[in-house]
């Protein structure tokens, strides 16, 4: 689901770079950037041991020094099987990865993508074999780099990841990372000025059965972010205020009723803007940190943003974006959605994989970010939230809602999210 830029320089001999980008002008313009930044480094290389026989790959936002990694790389030995990169683990078992290693969670280590990670020729090789013999046949992609790591490890058969301290996160100006082969870039001020509140209608889904659960969280906590926001309920109540869209709650999927607040931003019953936002009644938003991400996209392109799954892809199947982090779709996704012929199979079908279907048979990409989170806070690795300034978070289960809104996504000022947006991965 990633465009693949493919570097390979003679003067690097067997080493090959992939940068994993998106299906955007944002996106390939940072790819673009990147590679030129790569092939500037290495023609000053003029001799590399033999022994430096990798493929690495790295993320848009991953700044690397290539005589750093180099270095770094010629420690192993490149004939044998090498799965190299910086590890996280989980704290305790998560539905994020399918509740894997319950017993001990922090035993099984997977690399965190925005430092790079590499493989060996001879593992390289090997995973190209069973891949050809063995398609893939997963029928959920929820985290890429965590089922990467166990298709690697293949129940120890594999090798296990291996950590190289050189393989960083930290941002690339800080003292701190002196001795790091790679290293986040700043973004900001990479895209302008924010978003304005008024071009982004917010769309809340709700019920009666959460009025008075879950409603009350949004207004104590985000809600005031917003400058045009409805809720949609199966039940007018005048006091929040909900509206009703003549679509019956159903106890999963609101396929209906997503389509339907679709179908609405369209019409002339709110105001024109540029974004919608489609969220969960517990869903913990950001929207100035939203503002600030989507100042990088162009809203007149069919932009559908969020943290992207994936369902049947070894099998030809397709990409969506999870509803509970929140969905983001610019104007002209919206007309080119409602322009086609896809419709949802059944009221409770489950919207955000319908869209998903939708967006592929129209050929529309989906973009995904990593600052929007399906799941709480303690269903990620504490390491990999260090180096984000996250968008959002879902659902409120053995949770203080509140609390974990205060914690992770309340800004102090505008200000305040503008500098602390300095160390986001977008």
């Amino acid at each position: 689901e990633s465009d693949i830029h493919g570097l390979c320089h003679s003067d690097l001999q067997e080493i090959v770079f992939v940068i994993q980008s998106q299906s955007n002008s944002f996106h390939m313009s940072w790819a673009e950037r990147q590679r030129a930044d790569l092939l500037q480094q290495t023609q000053s290389l003029t001799q590399v041991p033999p022994n430096s026989s990798w493929l690495v790959f790295l993320e848009e936002e991953t700044n690397v020094k290539v005589t750093k990694l180099l270095q770094a790389l010629r420690k192993f030995d490149r004939r044998k099987e090498w799965f190299l990169g910086k590890p996280l683990h989980d704290e305790e078992s998560t539905i994020i990865h399918h509740y894997a290693f319950a017993e001990n969670p922090s035993i099984f280590k997977y690399p965190d993508f925005s430092a790079a990670w590499a493989l060996s020729i001879p593992l390289l090789d090997r995973l190209a074999n069973k891949v050809r013999d063995d398609p893939l046949k997963s029928d959920f992609t929820i985290d890429l780099k965590h089922e990467v790591a166990l298709y690697i490890w293949e129940n120890g058969q594999g090798p296990r990841l291996t950590a190289v301290p050189e393989l960083c996160t930290e941002p690339e100006h800080s003292p701190t990372a002196q001795h790091c082969a790679t290293t986040l870039r700043s973004p900001a001020p990479l895209c302008g000025e924010p978003v304005k509140k008024e071009d982004i209608f917010v769309a809340v889904k709700t019920c009666k059965k959460f009025h008075s659960e879950r409603v009350p969280v949004v207004k104590k906590t985000w809600e005031r972010e917003a400058s045009l926001l409805e809720y949609y309920s199966d039940h007018t109540d005048p006091s929040i205020p909900t509206i009703d869209l003549g679509v019956p709650n159903t106890e999963r999927g609101h396929c209906g009723k997503t389509f339907a607040i679709l179908e609405r931003y369209i019409s002339d019953a709110v105001p024109k803007t540029s974004w919608l936002l489609v969220v969960d009644d517990d869903t913990l938003i950001s929207l100035p940190r939203l503002q600030m991400l989507l100042s990088c996209y162009d809203p007149s392109e069919p932009v559908c943003l969020g943290e992207r799954y994936g369902y049947g892809l070894g099998q030809g199947g397709y990409s969506y974006i999870t509803g509970g982090g929140g969905m983001v779709f610019s104007r002209a996704a919206v007309v080119r959605l409602l322009a086609s012929d896809c419709k949802c199979y059944s009221n409770d079908a489950p919207d955000d994989m319908v869209l998903g279907m939708c967006l592929n048979a129209l050929g529309l990409p989906v973009t995904h970010s990593s600052l929007f989170h399906q799941a709480r806070p303690e269903d990620y690795s504490r390491d990999f939230l260090a180096h984000q300034v996250p968008i959002s978070f879902h659902k409120h289960w053995n949770i203080d809602p509140v609390a974990v809104f205060n914690r992770w996504l309340k800004d102090e000022s505008r200000s305040t999210t503008l500098n602390k947006s300095t160390k986001e991965e977008l």
